[in-house]
């Protein structure tokens, strides 16, 4: 088989991405998640370009996942990355995640998932801000476990 000069698996990486990147804009335009939609999104907190606080990046260094559900504000979509603001224990956080940092994409509503293959140093530069967010399998345990304690935010969305 010859060499992929082109390559395709790239190519179809970043066009996987735009679907995050859409469904995303959407969420943004209209300020809210349609029907029971709702995001676990998994990404590398030590990449380029994700801002994350230092308490955060040395408790969740290699991977994290938040859940946009009931709570969030300032959903900003670029074509770079999104930024989010969620609250956890009635502190309001900033995200900012570039989309080449994002591992995994799973929308549990309808059964959709995106998994990417990122290495911490493919991810491209943009700006940071502080982040939190919780590992997958905690953040799994909270979007389904009502005793534990959930994000809270001024509309709908949010992480858990």
């Amino acid at each position: 088989m010859g060499q992929d000069h082109i390559r395709y698996d790239i190519l179809a990486q970043d066009a996987l991405r735009g679907v995050i990147r859409k469904v995303l804009a959407e969420v943004s335009a209209t300020g809210h998640l349609p029907g029971d939609h709702h995001f676990f999104i998994t990404f590398l907190p030590g990449a380029p370009g994700v801002g994350i606080s230092q308490h955060l990046k040395a408790k969740y260094p290699e991977q994290m996942t938040i859940v946009v559900q009931h709570q969030f504000w300032d959903l900003k979509v670029t074509e770079a990355g999104f930024e989010i603001g969620l609250s956890f224990s009635d502190t309001p956080e900033k995200l900012v995640i570039p989309y080449n940092a994002i591992r995994g994409f799973y929308d549990p509503s309808v059964n959709f998932e995106l998994e990417f293959d990122v290495a911490a140093g493919e991810v491209e530069e943009t700006d940071s801000a502080e982040i939190t967010a919780y590992p997958l399998d905690e953040a799994a345990e909270a979007a389904t476990d009502e005793s534990t304690e959930k994000p809270d935010g001024p509309q709908g969305g949010g992480a858990s």
